[in-house]
């Protein structure tokens, strides 16, 4: 009789560094011999067993191997009995049961040696490393891997060989020695490709992209990730399926992307409970864990790692023991229960320093200075901190690098020391800036917004030392990042392997734009920081840039303006109150009340809100303004600030601001410059001299993502408003059935000036539509031009209006507003006219012709829009 051959794959748990957090890497069993003459009954039951485990039913898996291990110690084979003893230990290890699991490969080791089988003593010695990996026990991992590797080499086995190397990887991951780790997958992953080992393959990849995930280096995690789950769902493996799934949520996790992160978790829990996959089971609970307390739900933070810590005691699983009391230190501290919190980090940190997993130790010293700090032990802070960052920056981790030098700034800055604070925000900032290379737009967006506070504590820092036009530079570099980049990108005409981003503006080139736009520059920074940053800050940054160069700062206190209100509930209300969805596709959120106030304390309502952030945005520098209205004043906004419509403020007397300034907005300083290098100023055009209107198209059925289907009104208004704009201009609108999705993308491209009367989406409240303009359906194409679509063109116009209320708007991240207007300056326009508030239709179409009117005689947009917009005003004063 000969041996029965043995399956691959199993994974194990590891402490992926970060505040708590947790990871999933594959490991591999070595396979042993093919069977000769094995009775057919032996055969059969042992073909169910290779079934069962295949696809994660573990407990009857062990069943069939039980009765084929009774009929060969029947008949005396000792050779398949040392095999079917391998194989049960490899089943109980997957249940977590790691005593049992080392029982059956003790005595697997003892029958394989007593009869020469070489190759299967190194299989043995490979997955007895397995259990004591899993246990945390890294030094006698070790010393087996190394053994199993020696004889795989010695016998010619080369998927052995992989599958040892391949563990040897895990080990040095998980010790925080990523070199060492990424040098040992590499050489699995050359062995699995020569000899066509899928599986393996999509082991190995795993393995890499947990090693670049923990070096911040997330483009190669996701690509990595994605590669071996298409392995994984190609050779039907459910449990390494699992593995991958909840390993990609950890890289969206990392980059801010919790609702992804979520999905991904989710399906990885369901698949390893499934298949009963215990220690799997665990570590997807932590993961959950560790997305809910980044999300500041500390309760069902609370409750899934109370879950897993239960999991990992009951099957002893020592890593991810030390692994939850830190995510439940973690969540105390963020709770204010400084000594729970102290008392789990000094649990955990003993028992990571028994594994010497280097890496969760410095996630461990790192929680335990930010407690510290909080409870104003400055002394000890430091110390833990400073130990927290060797042990970072000697494995290479560099958000957990970031992470710690954010908490050393911090707490030099309550130490009052500022010049400290200041160096190590800085080098925070560097940190941060290092991991977004290669990943993609929505990605650095997501990002950025995960680590936008550091910005905010560098410019206080700054601040608080006179070093006002220092935290100019730091606000403009902190602010439109990826758009920049995006833009940047198209204008270099380079591959994105090719593409080096530019530099953020200096205070020379902040000044030389100012000169060039002949503008004043007004930027805005919110700095609005709650207590679990470390700082409680409710201040706005003004900073205003005149065209001769000079820069002025003002600070203002916003709860002394607002009365502790706050500044974004104000901008939403009084966008409210001046009937901002006029034309927006009237999806609102769904726990969204309508009020309707009486008409009589409509108008009240909107100006004592308007005048409210005159009084917060204006008033402090309106001595710093030009006093000629045809001057040009550029307003770069920030957070919620996107939303406020500057030419509608009044001032106290009711004078709005549009009657005193030429005004225009953009996301920042350095997309003013980009902009400015498409080559097309404001009597320039790109296009081919072609007009586009839209006006009131065929509407389409929106399908939301709850299933509910929304029907869109026709809009009469718009249509006599697009009739009219096309007859002055010298074309012919687009109208009803004849303004498809597909007629548009076509002309797009050839026109200069394109004019879109119709319905816009704000943005998607959650319910999956991305920013989109409405349009006819025709064929495969469902109406909707999305800001997607948009940005995958390259258009020639020289203006786009958007003349649909709330259509421009977007989303709200740390890189400006993502919607359509940012999608329509990447594609190469330079200028757009945005509704941001409701006009009467009438109005808007004698506002818009005014403007074409005005804009034909001076070849100036701002002063034309200015000047329609005065006329409309006198005309239609209410």
């Amino acid at each position: 009789m000969g041996t029965v051959a043995a399956v691959l794959l199993l994974w194990g748990v590891a402490g992926l560094p970060g505040v708590a957090a947790g990871d999933v890497v594959p490991v591999r069993l070595v396979q042993g011999q093919t069977a000769e003459e094995l009775d057919a009954e032996a055969q059969r039951l042992y073909d169910r067993g290779i079934q069962h485990y295949q696809q994660g039913q573990f407990r009857e898996a062990i069943e069939a191997f039980e009765r084929v291990l009774t009929i060969f110690q029947e008949i005396g084979d000792r050779e398949s009995e040392g095999t079917i003893l391998n194989n049960l230990g490899r089943v109980y290890r997957h249940l977590g049961q790691y005593p049992q699991a080392l029982e059956y490969y003790q005595q697997a080791l003892f029958i394989r040696r007593e009869v020469g089988d070489r190759a299967g003593e190194g299989t043995t010695l490979n997955n007895l490393g397995l259990v004591y990996y899993s246990l945390g026990q890294y030094p006698q991992a070790l010393e087996y891997y190394q053994q199993a590797l020696a004889i795989g080499r010695e016998v010619g086995d080369r998927v052995g060989e992989g599958a040892t190397l391949n563990n040897l990887g895990l080990v040095y991951y998980n010790l925080g020695e990523y070199p060492q780790a990424l040098e040992f997958y590499q050489q699995t992953l050359a062995i699995d490709r020569e000899i066509g080992n899928r599986t393996g393959e999509g082991t190995t990849l795993i393995g890499l992209g947990a090693v670049y995930n923990n070096l911040g280096e997330y483009p190669q995690a996701l690509e990595f990730h994605q590669q071996a789950l298409f392995i994984h769902r190609e050779v039907e493996n459910r449990l390494m399926e699992g593995a991958t799934l909840n390993n990609l949520g950890l890289v969206y996790n990392n980059l801010g992307e919790y609702p992804q992160a979520l999905e991904f978790h989710q399906q990885a829990l369901a698949i390893r409970r499934e298949i009963g996959d215990r220690a799997g089971e665990s570590a997807t609970l932590h993961s959950l864990g560790v997305v809910y307390y980044n999300l500041g739900e500390y309760p069902q933070a609370l409750e899934y790692y109370q879950q897993t810590l239960a999991i990992d005691r009951e099957i002893g699983n020592r890593t991810g023991e030390g692994r939850n009391l830190i995510g439940l230190g973690a969540v105390y501290r963020n709770l204010g229960e400084y000594p729970q919190a102290l008392e789990y980090y000094q649990q955990a940190l003993a028992i990571v320093r028994e594994l010497g997993n280097r890496p969760m130790e410095g996630t461990t010293l790192n929680n335990l200075g930010a407690v510290y700090r909080q409870l104003g032990k400055y002394g000890e802070a430091l110390d833990y901190l400073q130990q927290a960052l060797a042990i970072r920056q000697e494995v290479g981790n560099r958000a957990g690098e970031g992470v710690t030098l954010d908490n050393l700034g911090l707490t030099f800055f309550h130490m009052a020391r500022p010049a400290k604070a200041e160096q190590h925000f800085f080098a925070a900032i560097e940190v941060w800036e290092s991991l977004r290379g290669g990943l993609t737009d929505d990605n650095k967006i997501s990002l950025f917004d995960t680590i936008a506070f550091t910005y905010s504590y560098l410019q206080i820092t700054l601040i608080a030392q006179n070093k006002t036009e220092t935290a100019l530079e730091i606000a403009e570099r902190g602010r439109a990042r990826a758009f920049v980049e995006l833009m940047a990108l198209r204008l270099s005409g380079q591959s994105q392997e090719e593409f080096v981003p530019p530099p953020p503006p200096t205070l020379a080139q902040i000044r030389q734009v100012a000169q060039e736009q002949n503008a004043t520059l007004v930027e805005y920074f919110l700095v609005e920081l709650e207590e679990k940053y470390g700082m409680v800050e409710n201040k706005l940054y003004i900073w205003v840039v005149s065209p001769t160069g000079e820069i002025a700062f003002r600070q203002i206190e916003i709860a002394d303006i607002l009365n502790n209100a706050s500044l974004a509930e104000l901008v939403d209300s009084s966008r409210i109150a001046m009937g901002v969805r006029g034309r927006g596709l009237g999806v609102q959120p769904r726990d969204a009340i309508e009020i309707v106030p009486n008409p009589g304390t409509l108008a009240e309502r909107r100006t004592s809100r308007l005048q409210q952030l005159h009084q917060l945005l204006i008033e402090p520098i309106a001595d710093l303004l030009p006093t000629n209205p045809e001057d040009r004043v550029i307003f770069l906004p920030q957070g919620e600030l996107f939303l406020v419509p500057f030419p509608a403020l009044p001032d106290a007397d009711g004078t709005y601001l549009v009657e005193k300034h030429t005004i225009l907005t953009a996301p920042s300083i350095q997309v003013l410059e980009l902009t400015r290098q498409t080559g097309r100023g404001d009597g320039e055009t790109g296009g081919r001299g072609e007009v586009l209107v839209v006006g009131n198209p065929t509407m389409p059925t929106v399908q939301l993502l709850s299933g509910e289907t929304l029907s869109l009104s026709s809009l009469p208004g718009a249509e006599r408003e697009a009739a009219a704009i096309a007859d002055f201009l010298g074309t012919e609108a687009l109208i009803g059935d004849a303004a498809t999705e597909s007629t548009v993308l076509e002309r797009l491209p050839q026109a200069n000036i394109v004019h879109l009367a119709t319905h816009g989406l704000l943005d998607d409240f959650g319910y999956g539509i991305p920013g989109a303009i409405a349009l006819a359906p025709y064929g495969n194409n469902d109406g909707l031009l999305t800001a997607g679509e948009i940005l995958d063109l390259k258009l020639n116009a020289d203006l786009v209006v958007l003349s649909a209320c709330d259509t421009g708007r977007g989303e709200i991240t740390g890189d400006g507003v993502v919607g359509l207007s940012r999608a329509l300056v990447t594609a190469g326009v330079p200028s757009i006219i945005v509704s941001l508030w409701k006009v009467d239709d009438a109005a808007t179409a004698e506002l818009m012709q005014q403007f074409y009117r005005n804009w034909q005689e001076s070849g100036d947009k701002a002063q034309a829009l200015r000047q329609a917009m005065l006329t409309t005003m006198q005309q239609h004063p209410e």
